[in-house]
């Protein structure tokens, strides 16, 4: 079984390792980015380091920790989670952190379906868990937050914030008000194709339009390169909004038009193929991502939970 699942994820035929980038956006703000691999974002306040999002390894993240030394010895002292997803939040061992940061609804999803995600993600992707041995098991905040909290990191404010839901019900973004650089996690991506399997699709445009009420000069999306002026920044929500909004209403025509979830993919797939086909992990996501539009148009507003074998009927049903 495990034969044959080996050349259906498209994910499982992607070896190539990525060239990272490290980019500082600001004195405070830098990108740890890898062509369209999982992004993380790093803050460096008066007397500590913030880090958004691990890397999925403990081993992972010892790469980004050598990127933080070359520009700062501080200590880093708190890890935040964008949300729940295993490829995010697995790696915050590494770091040693003293405080992890999460909304009460990311929280409230990692004991409903933390385990059975981290079994289906590291099967997806078996590149972006190098040294998967190395994950102690799952990641659990020390600070859950409701809606939003205020961090001083000396003089530096930073506040980390629910603004809607989107890519999850606990989707967590970090502003810089004085830097102007907002850290967006998988609610925006640049050149790379959203993964919506969690999402709640009807609410998602809403919550980019909170993003772009802050007015961010800089923005680091959850995969694709560091966006680093308002231009950039306006085409990355630009981007993610056309393929949610365009995605959500194929599968939508085609469900109330009664027809099923194969053929529903089938036209949706020829339907963004033109404009959105070139993106980061397009092939890959896009199952998914119709799956739970199908889903959110017919009868589930809430995310089904995905486990292994889920995953793998599922592109069986689809792809197969």
């Amino acid at each position: 079984n495990r034969a044959m699942t080996q050349k259906k994820f498209a994910s499982q035929a992607d070896l190539v390792e990525k060239k990272v980038s490290f980019d500082k956006l600001s004195d405070h703000a830098y990108a740890y980015t890898a062509e369209g691999d999982p992004n993380t974002g790093i803050v460096v306040g008066d007397d500590a380091v913030m880090v958004i999002d691990t890397q999925a390894t403990p081993v992972m993240a010892q790469d980004v920790i050598r990127r933080i030394r070359t520009v700062t010895d501080k200590p880093i002292r708190y890890v935040v989670l964008s949300h729940y997803h295993a490829v995010r939040v697995l790696g915050a061992s590494g770091y040693a952190p003293e405080h992890v940061i999460a909304s009460r609804d990311t929280y409230d999803l990692i004991v409903e379906r933390g385990e059975a995600d981290m079994k289906s993600e590291i099967e997806r992707f078996p590149r972006l868990f190098r040294a998967v041995e190395s994950v102690p098991g799952l990641t659990w905040p020390t600070i859950v937050f409701e809606r939003r909290l205020t961090l001083m990191m000396g003089k530096l404010r930073v506040e980390i914030m629910q603004l809607g839901r989107g890519h999850t019900k606990g989707d967590t973004v970090v502003w810089l008000p004085d830097d102007r650089v907002l850290f967006s996690g998988d609610l925006v991506e640049f050149d790379a194709t959203p993964y919506t399997g969690d999402a709640y699709l009807q609410d998602w445009p809403a919550t980019l339009d909170a993003i772009a009420a802050l007015e961010p000069e800089k923005l680091v999306p959850g995969r694709g390169a560091a966006l680093r002026n308002p231009a950039e920044v306006k085409a990355g929500l630009d981007g993610t909004r056309a393929f949610v909004t365009e995605m959500f209403a194929s599968v939508r025509d085609g469900a109330r038009a009664g027809k099923d979830l194969r053929t529903v993919y089938r036209e949706t797939y020829d339907r963004l193929k033109p404009k959105f086909g070139h993106w980061v992990i397009f092939d890959h996501c896009l199952p998914f991502d119709v799956s739970r539009a199908y889903d959110e148009a017919t009868r589930h507003p809430d995310p089904r939970i995905w486990t292994a074998q889920r995953d793998k009927d599922m592109w069986q049903a689809l792809e197969g």
